[in-house]
């Protein structure tokens, strides 16, 4: 994993874990930023957290199946799932900067360098 990303906090033992399943996370680099998809199906923007404590961020949502109205359940393996993954920042990220957008259940952070941490070009001059 990479070293910006020090560590996944959700791998705890299960008495410190919720009940809730660890989404699938991919988590990519460029030399701005890190990018970290995760996959968090039927959870909606109004479920979403997405926080940032002590450089620890937190992703939590949650998915609920509505009973239609006048139906009568015989037998119903999904109706809600809660997802919760924390991953530990180094002090590189801008946590003030850190965007996230979702689409179709796919959670989209965008989590800046700090400036002092971002490749430069160095001009070399003549002498």
């Amino acid at each position: 994993m990479n070293e910006v990303i020090k560590r996944d906090t959700s791998r705890e033992p299960a008495e410190r874990r919720s009940d809730a399943a660890l989404p699938a996370v991919d988590i990519f680099e460029e030399d701005n930023a890190l990018h970290l998809i995760a996959d968090m199906p039927g959870v909606r923007r109004e479920s979403l957290t997405v926080e940032v404590n002590d450089n620890v961020l937190s992703l939590e949502g949650e998915m609920a199946l509505e009973m239609p109205e006048g139906l009568t359940s015989i037998y119903a393996e999904v109706r809600s799932q809660r997802y919760a993954r924390r991953f530990t920042l180094s002090h590189e990220i801008d946590v003030d900067a850190i965007r996230a957008s979702i689409d179709n259940g796919v959670v989209h952070l965008v989590l800046p360098k700090k400036e002092t941490h971002r490749p430069r070009r160095i001009d070399v001059r003549a002498a």
